[in-house]
């Protein structure tokens, strides 16, 4: 296209290199907010008419015409250019087609700095609802599986050994707390992204006679920006959301290194549904949980995404740089990442099949009680160190006999302190370790299903 044909050719001679103009170019993927660039542009051409800078026939044209250019995006109709440069190009050209000179008064008192900001946020305010949405359906999901698996027994483990017995369900509503902190913070992060750029133009403002408070209004932004050289520069919200979307990949990430770990052979504690493992191609006894790998896996990606995003402003002056066109691509790669991770997520913990037998067994193993023992012996008046010993005894003597703390009878445990008593097996037991922790935060299965409940309100009062 020649230069003299682009929306800014007026001051060049020569036409642009045809690399250079592929190059520079960002249709490809900014095409994605093709309705927020023309929810902004609707707005803008109803606050220009607002303000009498556009003639009432003239908003209603522009208007007409927007909502046909939209209606040919989403049949699919819509012919993009790349000579167009981008996507806030390709609708102003195809409105100009369509309804003429009316079409180029849309650009008044605006500029594509402070219009890609505000499309930028627009997308990120809706995609914020959209994966809160998603938090909300895992974590109902998990509050859910919390409740039946209150009195499923699994071992707890600090530095991946067996440390004392839990619930089951009071670990997945360790995951529902995980998560809660990240639909809180999504919900923080979303009030600094709604904030309206609109309006800054270039960067320094405009001499038309805008009225910005009523475009934000109209775009459901809850202000406009203060200061026009930040309006048109600032991505802090963009890297304030990727970093909220990094902690919910790491969470995840974690929370599939457990799924991979309990579904091996060696712990054997879960069975993922069919639907979201597979098979190996050589050997025909596998069933590879390639989802939570997978999601493991993404997470780096989602990091670097954040980096990049991150040393892209880090050297940027005041005020739009071109820069600023690479950080699209790993905001958006990021959005579709986490949503796709939390969609999996949500649709297989509620098919994930909970092998209680294995995990009791399994908790049977490692002396996860004799924490109990030590403070049973506390409350008999011993010091806590000289029961820690004690317990330490005790234990070498079962690893020496090949058997557990509760299968000692009461003589012998009494030749390691005569302050046992015969109530010690009221504690030694898995479910009276569990009961014993009967406080708000405990693994007892009555604190657990209290916890569930508050969980699904919670789950409920947000939806």
């Amino acid at each position: 296209m020649p230069a003299a044909d682009k929306p800014w050719g007026g001051r060049f001679d020569a036409p642009t290199n045809h690399f250079v103009e592929a190059f520079t170019a960002s249709v490809d993927f900014d095409k994605r907010l093709a309705v927020y660039d023309i929810q902004g542009s609707i707005a803008h051409a109803t606050m220009l008419a607002k303000v009498e800078v556009l003639s009432a026939e003239e908003r209603d044209a522009i208007i007409q015409g927007l909502e046909q250019i939209l209606g040919e995006i989403e049949a699919g109709g819509f012919e993009w250019s790349v000579a167009l440069e981008d996507v806030h190009m390709n609708v102003e050209a195809r409105l100009v087609a369509l309804i003429g000179d009316a079409g180029k008064k849309l650009h008044t008192g605006r500029s594509r700095n402070d219009q890609v900001a505000t499309d930028i946020r627009l997308y990120v305010r809706d995609e914020i609802k959209a994966i809160q949405g998603l938090l909300l359906r895992l974590m109902q999901g998990l509050a859910d599986l919390a409740e039946k698996e209150a009195e499923t027994i699994l071992p707890g483990f600090t530095h991946l050994q067996s440390a004392q017995p839990i619930s089951f369900g009071h670990h997945m509503l360790a995951w529902f707390e995980m998560l809660k902190r990240d639909y809180q913070r999504l919900g923080d992060a979303s009030q600094r992204v709604n904030i309206m750029p609109l309006g800054a133009a270039a960067l320094a403002g405009t001499t038309y006679p805008i009225d910005r408070h009523y475009t934000a209004e109209l775009l459901g932004f809850s202000a406009p920006a203060e200061n026009s050289l930040d309006a048109v520069s600032d991505r802090d919200f963009a890297i304030e959301f990727n970093a909220a979307a990094a902690l919910i990949m790491m969470h995840l990430s974690r929370f599939g290194e457990e799924l991979v770990l309990w579904s091996s052979a060696q712990f054997d504690f879960i069975d993922l549904g069919d639907a979201f493992c597979t098979g190996s191609s050589i050997m025909p006894q596998k069933k590879n949980p390639d989802v939570p790998e997978l999601v493991r896996g993404k997470a780096g990606r989602v990091y670097g995404h954040l980096m990049s995003l991150l040393t892209l402003m880090k050297s940027q002056p005041l005020a739009y740089n071109k820069d600023n066109q690479e950080d699209k691509e790993p905001l958006f790669d990021t959005i579709d990442t986490l949503k796709g991770s939390l969609r999996v997520y949500a649709d297989m913990i509620p098919v994930m099949q909970v092998k209680a037998d294995n995990m009791r067994e399994a908790t049977l193993r490692g002396f996860t009680t004799a924490t109990d023992l030590a403070d049973y012996l506390v409350r008999q008046g011993v010091p806590f160190r000289d029961s820690h010993s004690i317990v330490g005894q005790a234990v070498r003597h079962c690893i020496e006999a090949k058997c557990d703390l509760s299968d000692l009878s009461l003589e012998t445990l009494q030749q390691f302190s005569d302050k046992i008593g015969a109530d010690i097996y009221d504690y030694l037991t898995l479910e009276g370790a569990l009961a014993a922790r009967d406080h708000i935060g405990g693994t007892a299965p009555k604190q657990v299903r209290a916890a569930a409940e508050r969980a699904r309100a919670y789950c409920q009062q947000q939806g």
